[in-house]
């Protein structure tokens, strides 16, 4: 079965993350990479017209399954990037970066939604590309130099962008249709 490589950290957000997992799962194995094998706390985020930032609450508790220092990129089909603020710790990690590059340089399927454009910053690799994030991330995507777009759902190449959880519908119907795509054009040979 094709292995899909999902990062998550301490304090990603619940439907960033358990979106993709789930609906990933369906049709390959879902890998949950972090910078330890442990559990980690994901949180849910809440907009309250009353606060000038997003509330955070403790949501579920996912386990990984292997350590950014173990992971072979060669051995995943595509990368998934969660957001929450579980990114703007994991960046700073060289092994994940690694990872990201790699997805890159051979134009293996990237999903990216909210705060994991902090990543992509990072590892250098959304410059000269369209991106969208949400919009307090913006800096971060132009500061690295991509376009930002101000739509639900932006592909560029081999990266699949989206916003807020609640366009991850479309987000992740986009992803495993080019997924679905590269298995068939493999499976074909």
């Amino acid at each position: 079965m094709d292995k899909v490589l999902l990062v998550i950290g301490d304090g990603a957000e619940v439907i960033d993350t358990m979106v993709p997992l789930y609906r990933l799962g369906e049709d390959y194995l879902v890998v949950k990479a972090a910078p330890e094998v442990r559990t980690y706390h994901l949180v849910q985020h809440h907009h309250d017209s009353g606060w000038d930032v997003t509330i955070e609450t403790p949501g579920y508790k996912l386990d990984s399954d292997i350590a950014f220092r173990d992971v072979d990129p060669k051995d995943y089909l595509a990368l998934v990037l969660p957001g929450g603020r579980a990114p703007e710790f994991l960046r700073y990690d060289e092994d994940l970066l690694r990872i990201t590059r790699h997805f890159f340089k051979h134009a293996k399927p990237v999903a990216s939604i909210c705060h994991g454009i902090e990543i992509l910053a990072a590892a250098d690799v959304i410059r000269g590309r369209q991106v969208t994030t949400i919009p307090r991330c913006r800096l971060d995507a132009e500061f690295s130099g991509a376009t930002y777009v101000a739509e639900p759902l932006v592909v560029d190449g081999n990266l699949y962008c989206c916003r807020y959880k609640r366009e991850c519908s479309g987000w992740m119907k986009a992803f495993t249709t080019e997924l679905a795509r590269r298995t068939t054009v493999v499976s074909a040979r």
